[in-house]
């Protein structure tokens, strides 16, 4: 069996193949960390989007959009803490001249901790069967009390670290845990620094009077910025949201894991303003809602969990993560954030504008907490492609790659093919391509046989293949074929749209979101 690395290595190359995923501008050897969507990545990527903005501003009447500018007065950065306080611990290996985040090394660490453990686990459980505890093996084997034992002492010396910001204390748990170098394999670490990740540039035309600005390293100050604009002109009742999909920037130490960490990037934000004292009712409702809306797609309950934070950021009173089992592990896709009043207080303090809301139930004026739900469109996006992916062996030795993604997020919905290229057939594949265009994406194609056509479908995750033939100019019905099953069926033509509609159309899981 391949192993985890090398299936994702084989998921990057189709990506590449098939038009999902290209590097940054490649013809000049690409861009670290920089990627660009093909065609039928785009398009996966805008449903995904669609999916998330419906979810939000069409489930929520409480719930509104905005669309910021990328570039804000350079205030908002240093009233937010981004100027001061946004910064990776940052670590050189001097053998390999090679730059690691301290945080991602220790992390690495403990994740090493939890597969020992694991392993233990899972040779114990093949060794006594159907009657074997996990739990009770756990609590009372003295080689995985030791691993357990190690790990927690890991943890929370790093959690206090991380905390205190004390880079020494990371250098140490660094070489007190033997963490080498992955190129080098030696352990002649640098002392840890802080690295601010804003990407930074200039504004005006000439040297002296240009003004510094930065690209902003998260959609949200451009939802905090225009709060009052948006209650003012919106009416805005509190409890209300702010939604957003942005691109954003952030100078990466070490940015890899294909489009799993970028320098650039594109964030699905929303921002709901509450009552003081209401904020952790509502952290635990959008925290319940944002996991429904990922489940609904079907990928798999047991592929999701929440990870607490061991650190808080500066404007933080709880934070979790949304975490899915990608090849390399469970890695965060969305955060969920009570970020307290202080984004809209040090907007208030560094502007002199007064940033409150009159609360006409309590008869006053305060200045609103925010929950927050961040999730980044290109992880969701490489979630899906890597638990889609599959490699299936098919009776008579042949086999197949095919993307199972979700119908509904599907690049193209249906592709229409003639059987032959004469005869009428192809008249009647545009005719029915010509039926369905307005609602479905769809792709016509004639070229090969029937067989290397199902294929590409198959390869780009098309749910639906509709073939006409000879027949179908007899009996009005076409022949029907589904991805992930390959059963076919005979259907009118008139009935296309609704088979199709039923397994697509996104309404039927918002339907699901709302129960």
């Amino acid at each position: 069996m391949a192993s985890q690395e090398e299936v994702f290595k084989k998921i990057v190359a189709h990506c590449k193949e098939y038009g999902f995923v290209f590097p940054s501008s490649e013809i000049y050897d690409g861009l670290g960390a920089v990627y660009d969507y093909g065609q039928n990545g785009v398009e996966l990527k805008n449903n995904i989007k669609k999916y998330w903005w419906d979810a939000m501003t069409l489930l929520h009447e409480n719930i509104v959009g905005i669309d910021a500018a990328i570039f804000m007065h350079p205030t908002t950065w240093k009233a937010s803490g981004h100027v001061d306080a946004f910064n990776d611990p940052l670590i050189d290996n001097r053998d390999s001249k090679k730059r690691y985040r301290a945080d991602v090394l220790i992390e690495e660490q403990l994740a090493k901790y939890d597969e020992k453990i694991n392993k233990e686990v899972e040779k114990a459980a093949k060794k006594f069967g159907d009657s074997f505890d996990a739990e009770l093996y756990k609590s009372t084997n003295p080689r995985v009390q030791e691993h357990i034992a190690k790990r927690e002492a890991l943890h929370t010396r790093f959690a206090k670290a991380l905390n205190d910001n004390n880079l020494d204390e990371l250098k140490q748990i660094i070489l007190d845990e033997g963490i080498v170098c992955p190129i080098s394999g030696t352990k002649n670490w640098t002392d840890v620094r802080q690295f601010n990740l804003m990407f930074s540039t200039e504004m005006g035309s000439t040297a002296d009077g240009a003004l510094k600005i930065y690209l902003r390293p998260e959609t949200a100050q451009g939802i905090f910025v225009n709060y009052l604009n948006v209650q003012k002109t919106g009416r805005m009742k509190i409890p209300f949201g702010i939604a957003q999909i942005g691109k954003a920037f952030r100078n990466e130490i070490v940015a890899r894991q294909f489009i799993f960490r970028m320098r650039e990037f594109e964030q699905m934000e929303m921002q709901f303003f509450v009552r003081p004292g209401e904020e952790m009712k509502w952290f635990a409702h959008w925290k319940e809602f944002r996991l429904k809306w990922h489940k609904a797609l079907g990928l798999g309950d047991e592929k999701y969990r929440f990870h607490d934070h061991d650190k808080l950021a500066h404007y933080a009173n709880a934070a979790t993560d949304i975490e899915f089992e990608m090849p390399f592990g469970f890695k965060e896709v969305e955060g969920i954030h009570s970020r307290t009043n202080f984004d809209l207080s040090q907007h208030a303090k560094y502007s002199g504008k007064k940033i409150e809301y009159f609360d006409p139930e309590l008869n006053e004026s305060y200045t609103p907490y925010v929950i927050e739900t961040s999730i980044g469109v290109d992880r969701m996006f490489l979630s899906i492609v890597c638990s889609s992916y599959t490699e299936e062996q098919l009776e008579g030795g042949d086999s197949r790659v095919v993307l199972k993604l979700p119908a509904v997020l599907a690049p193209t919905k249906v592709c229409v093919m003639p059987l032959v290229k004469k005869d009428g057939l192809p008249e009647k594949a545009r005719e029915i391509m010509n039926l369905l265009k307005f609602d479905f994406k769809c792709s016509y194609d004639e070229k090969d046989s029937i067989g290397k056509r199902y294929r590409r479908q198959d390869a780009v995750g098309t749910p639906f293949c509709v073939t006409v033939d000879h027949d179908t100019l007899q009996d009005g019905c076409v022949t029907v074929r589904y991805r992930d099953t390959m059963k076919q069926d005979r259907v009118k033509i008139e009935d296309l749209h609704n088979l199709i509609d039923s397994q697509v159309n996104m309404r039927h899981v918002y339907r699901k979101l709302m129960q």
